[in-house]
C-alpha cells in the first residue's frame, strides 16, 4: 500500500504517526515536510473532501494567528486561501492512503485508513 504523510519533524503527533507508517513492512511511504513543500490549494480541498471534514476543521490554531484572522469563522474558500499562502495553518499530520484520507489526531486515527 502507498501512503503519503504530510510531517512536520518539530511536531510530537506528527513523528508518532510517521513512526508507526515506518514500522508497517506493507507500506511504500513518501514523507512530505509540508512546511517546505506545502500541499497546492487543490490537494488541500481533496485532502479534507476525503476525509470527510471541512478545512476549518484542519485549521491550526495554536501558535497561529488564525482566530485573530477570524479564521475559525471563515467559509472553506477564505480558509483554503490562507492555508496554500501559509502552511503553518495547516493542522499535522495528513495522512493519504487508496482507502482515504485523514488529519490523524489523535494518532490512531491512522489506522482508519490503513
Amino acid at each position: 500500500m502507498k501512503a503519503t504523510i504530510w510531517h512536520n519533524p518539530k511536531c510530537g503527533t506528527s513523528r508518532t504517526v510517521l513512526a508507526q507508517l515506518e514500522a508497517r513492512d506493507d507500506i511504500e511511504l513518501d514523507v512530505v515536510e509540508y512546511l517546505k513543500h506545502p500541499p497546492s490549494r487543490e490537494k488541500l480541498a481533496q485532502l479534507y473532501r476525503d476525509a470527510g471534514i471541512a478545512p476549518r476543521e484542519a485549521l491550526r490554531t495554536r501558535g497561529t494567528d488564525a482566530e485573530e484572522r477570524g479564521l475559525t469563522e471563515a467559509d472553506d474558500a477564505t480558509v483554503l486561501d490562507a492555508m496554500a499562502a501559509e502552511p503553518i495553518l495547516i493542522e499535522r499530520p495528513l495522512v493519504e492512503t487508496e482507502k482515504g484520507a485523514r488529519l490523524c489526531r489523535p494518532a490512531d486515527k491512522v489506522n482508519e485508513i490503513l
